[in-house]
């Protein structure tokens, strides 16, 4: 097949550190969410993207299980035997690796090893989910190297990598990461329900593109504040359940329910529970305005979530507050929100296509103007999720 310049670039890598050529390219994707923020943990539901910025792992299999990489922005190694974690203190990605081999063993499918560069460019630190695409991404190299690629569905696959950095890295994601990751398509978002597991995918206007600004701002805030979020939307639950016996997560719970009983909870618990319930509310009618075209309607919702984001669940911050402030001030900008688990990171936009480069200066003057910092900008369709493709 021909190689575009990044991937032979990967390649020659390959070359230059194993005797002959790789005979696979496994690719997974980052993603953005449109809009459901932090409802995914209250299996709730999103809607999420996969970006064109990806990570590619160019791979060889082995005939025994000893797995060597080497991670090309890294400049550095992985080598282990699956079935032999061992947690690597000197650096966090060979342990991702690690992870996704022990929970692709444990769905009962046997694995052989590989050698390969792996490589992304999907900007870590950011909230676009580097790490999900790296899971994903390796998890299609374990499979397909064992000659197992269909072994697991979509969403089996999307549980194995979560369960990989819930277990053994210790990061106590949701779903919605590795889930559109897995299933992304092209042209199309994806309306995951995070507790069934259904989904399906949504088209999106071919007149409307999405803008990502990614802030440059620290995320520092943003592990302790999602710690303590959710147990705030747990004690929600507990507090409701003394009423509403038969709820088991704010996603059972109505607007019009949890204003008939916010007597039962504290101020602040109240106001995260009303930004979960509302933020289900509004991927249903986004969902709905995008297929009756109406993306006005599309662009109302995603500033309200945004406003319920600062003002009720209290995760934006003056950068992400510039950032969607800058996005807004273009005329072709239909509104614009923070994604991610906020502090910091990244705010999306829905803009009308054709636009894309007055939005990138507009963005760039204003927020830099303000904040003094220079941010990122990305432009994006909605791309493929994740597949395997041979070299031969």
């Amino acid at each position: 097949m021909q190689l575009d310049k990044r991937t032979q670039d990967i390649f020659n890598e390959f070359t230059a550190n194993f005797d002959g050529a790789p005979t696979h390219l496994a690719i997974a994707p980052g993603r953005v969410n449109l809009i459901g923020e932090h409802t995914d943990y209250n299996d709730g539901f999103v809607l999420p993207i996969a970006l064109d910025r990806d990570v590619r792992v160019l791979f060889r299999p082995r005939s025994d299980r000893q797995v060597k990489i080497y991670a090309l922005e890294f400049d550095s190694w992985t080598d282990f035997e699956i079935g032999a974690f061992q947690w690597d203190d000197d650096q966090l990605w060979p342990n991702y690796v690690q992870g996704v081999s022990q929970a692709l063993a444990e769905t009962g499918v046997s694995l052989q090893g590989f050698e390969g560069v792996v490589s992304g460019n999907v900007p870590r630190g950011s909230g676009l989910s580097s790490s999900a695409a790296l899971e994903i991404a390796v998890a299609k190299a374990f499979l397909a190297s064992a000659n197992q690629i269909h072994a697991l569905s979509g969403p089996q696959l999307a549980q194995a990598a979560q369960k990989a950095e819930n277990e053994y890295v210790g990061v106590n994601c949701g779903i919605m990461d590795q889930f559109i990751s897995a299933l992304g398509e092209e042209g199309h978002a994806l309306l995951i329900d995070c507790r069934s597991l259904n989904y399906r995918r949504v088209p999106l206007p071919a007149d409307a593109t999405l803008v990502i600004g990614n802030t440059k701002a620290s995320r520092s805030l943003a592990g302790s504040a999602y710690n303590e979020r959710r147990a705030q939307c747990e004690d929600g639950v507990r507090r409701l359940q003394a009423v509403l016996p038969s709820i088991t997560a704010l996603r059972d719970v109505t607007s019009a329910q949890l204003e008939a009983y916010k007597n039962l909870l504290p101020e602040t618990v109240y106001r995260r529970c009303r930004h979960v319930i509302s933020e289900n509310e509004r991927v249903h009618a986004t969902v709905e305005a995008f297929e009756q075209d109406e993306l006005q309607r599309v662009g109302q919702l995603m500033n309200a979530s945004h406003t319920s984001l600062r003002d009720d669940y209290e995760v934006s911050s003056r950068a992400l507050d510039v950032m969607v402030e800058a996005m807004r001030s273009y005329p072709g900008c239909l509104g614009a929100r923070l994604t991610g688990a906020g502090f910091g990171g990244c705010a999306v936009a829905l803009i009308r296509a054709g636009s894309e480069a007055d939005v990138r200066q507009a963005i760039r003057k204003s927020y830099a103007t303000t904040m003094n910092l220079w941010p990122e900008v990305y432009i994006s369709a909605p791309s493929s999720g994740a597949r395997v493709l041979p070299l031969t």
